[in-house]
């Protein structure tokens, strides 16, 4: 049990690993589980309970998250305050569950879809299965993605080409106070002070500061590939409406 919450191990996490490839095999399981339900889910009370079971899984991972830190004696200003952009995408999902807002869910769809997605895929992360951060990482993060996806397929809520304009601004206004934060603490949340040392997609992006507008574009061009669904599904529909 020590050896799954120390935070000194000596063997670290191994991109598109077996474990890591079964995580991401977990999610897409649980994901297409979460679709062909989505029926059922929308009977009676059941939505609402749905909602209140994301968020309550958002804030255990947060808080235990938090308590790791605190039992480990690896909390400080630099590393972990909540200031990434998947633990901003976090408290934003919880709030967007609990409420029911369709404010909230314009950014959780692009930002904690945009962020989480790329997270799973090449996460920075120290430490490999079974250890506690792997299975905290990819719970939050799969949790993530799950709210926003709910509220669409189950709340029936769905972005718009505006919802990818505010969350474009949300995010730039965003970048100041973190880069003050950044500077006072010598830190680098949200990667705007450095690379991460672990393999990732900034690593095609170019040097500092550079990948930073790169950033800009790549974001951009996903949230239109995610927001292309809706797209294409509106277009089917005003084709298929015969004249009268």
């Amino acid at each position: 049990m020590e050896s799954f919450f120390n935070a000194y191990v000596e063997q670290g996490f191994i991109a598109f690993s077996f474990s890591h490839l079964i995580a991401l095999l977990g999610f897409s399981g649980i994901a297409a589980a979460l679709y062909f339900s989505r029926s059922w889910w929308q009977q009676g009370e059941r939505s609402k309970y749905g909602r209140y079971l994301l968020a309550a899984i958002l804030i255990l991972c947060e808080f235990a998250l938090n308590m790791w830190y605190v039992r480990q004696n690896v909390y400080n200003v630099q590393d972990t305050l909540p200031l990434e952009l998947c633990s901003i995408s976090m408290y934003i999902c919880t709030a967007m569950l609990l409420l029911r807002s369709r404010l909230l869910f314009q950014i959780a769809y692009f930002a904690g879809i945009g962020g989480a997605l790329q997270a799973l895929l090449t996460p920075v992360l120290g430490y490999p299965f079974p250890h506690f951060r792997f299975l905290q990482f990819f719970m939050a993060h799969s949790a993530i993605i799950l709210s926003a996806l709910y509220m669409v397929w189950v709340e029936k809520l769905r972005p718009t080409l505006k919802s990818i304009a505010w969350t474009m601004l949300f995010l730039n206004l965003l970048i100041i106070p973190v880069s003050l934060i950044n500077y006072w603490t010598g830190g680098n949340y949200m990667f705007l002070a450095r690379k991460p040392d672990s393999a990732s997609l900034l690593d095609v992006l170019g040097p500092y500061p550079w990948y930073l507008l790169s950033m800009e574009a790549v974001a951009l061009i996903l949230f239109f590939l995610l927001y292309a669904p809706f797209a294409i599904t509106d277009w089917i529909s005003r084709r298929s409406v015969k004249p009268q």
